[in-house]
């Protein structure tokens, strides 16, 4: 009897309870909308705001940040930020641009702020360059691709253009003012997700932390008499479908010297590399979680903007995630080294290809069939080895792809170089080294 007393008085204690959860529910429901509490800024920024200085009034720490890649100038063992020229660290470029301007300048990049500086010190700009050189420098490019298309702005000369160019790369490239959410603002590259039917609209703030770094990180070529900026990923992001993507059009950047193969030049395909199914892509890492970490100041946590290699500050970069920061230094050391020595034997069957195609053009009665066949081996292997040497990290963005291309690379140059020995018929085109063992040597450029 007892027992039922307590069973009847606790289904009524949960009866009385479901009714008034039901009666709180309907009455949130019932309620009007309330607005987001938000902190309101000190100051407006007008849409596409070139100087960082004015967004700085309300990100003071996120600016401050962004102008320290001003002096963010040390060198890791195989990049950082540091000046220096890879013609003098690795001489065997000389050979591989030779007939381009890459053979006569080319540094490596520093820090954001230093973008305008450095591009309008570069020996690779003259009379002849187009406004399209600017495309990734200034954070006056956005404005002026609204006011102006893309196409009519890289129609212009670079020196032309230079007065309307006067802030380095900054907020306006990847923020939208006001709300501060994080946008693609370059034609080309949306031109490219667009090709693909992909909307970058859709992709979450995650994936947005890398998306705006492919505003700049991202090969391309310039397209027709306007050089238009042209990211070529209609078939796809892979160095196959870019390459495709390239041939179609029958694209050259230039011309090689003497051998005549018409040679594509890759660009700090960054983007396409670190999100080809590599480790950190798939386990939901952003480009921005590496190099843009987040830091706390007191009470305040930002994303750091003094975007720099993750080695020179591991602690901050890697212990993120990982517990020993010493393992991945010690890991990330040997993919670039592995890398970096994969990469100089691409350099030497690339020169022996150079070598033999050359040698093989300037004999009287070379197959003129298989000697073109060489000269499509160069092209694609040169190409294959430059979208890696021009990436950023040395292999680590993506070890295994970073690797795959350059033993590919290295095939098709040796291939190349058999093609030219066989159009020859001449076996001692077939050497390794020839290059060092011919007399005289071709001439790399001054």
């Amino acid at each position: 009897m007892k027992k039922n007393a307590v069973n009847i008085i606790l289904t009524g204690v949960i009866v009385l309870l479901a009714a008034v959860l039901v009666g709180v529910l309907i009455f949130l429901k019932n309620q009007p909308p309330q607005e987001r509490a938000v902190i309101q800024p000190i100051s407006t920024v007008k849409p596409l705001e070139a100087d960082s200085s004015l967004w700085g009034v309300n990100y003071p720490n996120e600016y401050s940040s962004l102008i320290q890649t001003a002096n963010n100038n040390t060198a890791t063992t195989y990049g950082g930020s540091a000046k220096k020229s890879y013609l003098l660290e690795d001489p065997r470029l000389v050979i591989l641009f030779k007939g381009y301007a890459f053979s006569k300048d080319y540094n490596q990049p520093r820090g954001h702020q230093n973008a305008l500086v450095d591009i309008r010190a570069t020996k690779r700009v003259s009379a002849t360059t187009h406004a399209t050189c600017y495309s990734c420098k200034s954070s006056d490019n956005p404005g002026l691709w609204t006011q102006m298309g893309m196409e009519a702005y890289d129609a212009e000369m670079f020196t032309d253009m230079t007065p309307n160019i006067n802030n380095p790369i900054g907020c306006a490239n990847c923020h939208e003012a006001g709300s501060m959410r994080l946008v693609i603002t370059n034609p080309a590259v949306e031109a490219a997700f667009q090709a693909q039917g992909i909307d970058w609209r859709t992709f979450t703030r995650q994936q947005m932390r890398s998306a705006v770094c492919a505003n700049c990180h991202v090969t391309y070529y310039f397209a027709g008499d306007k050089k238009v900026l042209t990211v070529p990923w209609t078939k796809g992001m892979s160095v196959e479908n870019i390459i495709a993507d390239e041939n179609k059009v029958n694209f050259a950047d230039w011309t090689y010297p003497d051998a005549g193969t018409p040679i594509i030049k890759a660009r700090h395909p960054d983007y396409e590399l670190f999100t080809a199914n590599s480790t950190h892509f798939k386990a939901g890492v952003s480009c921005a979680d590496c190099h843009m970490p987040y830091i706390r100041e007191g009470a305040m946590k930002f994303s750091s903007h003094d975007i720099m290699s993750p080695l020179l500050d591991p602690q901050r970069s890697c212990g993120q995630c990982h517990t020993d920061v010493n393992v991945v230094l010690s890991r990330a050391s040997v993919i670039q080294d592995t890398v970096y020595q994969a990469k100089l034997g691409t350099e030497d069957a690339l020169i022996d290809a150079i070598t033999a195609i050359k040698a093989a053009a300037a004999k009287p009665g070379t197959d003129a069939v298989l000697l073109d066949s060489a000269r499509s081996l160069h092209r694609t292997a040169q190409y294959m080895w430059d979208f890696i040497s021009s990436a950023n990290s040395m292999g680590f963005h993506n070890p295994d792809e970073f690797l795959r291309i350059l033993r590919n690379a290295t095939d098709l140059a040796r291939q190349s170089q058999m093609k030219a020995a066989q159009a020859a018929g001449d076996p001692a085109l077939l050497e390794v080294g020839v290059y060092d063992k011919m007399d005289p040597k071709p001439a790399p450029a001054p």
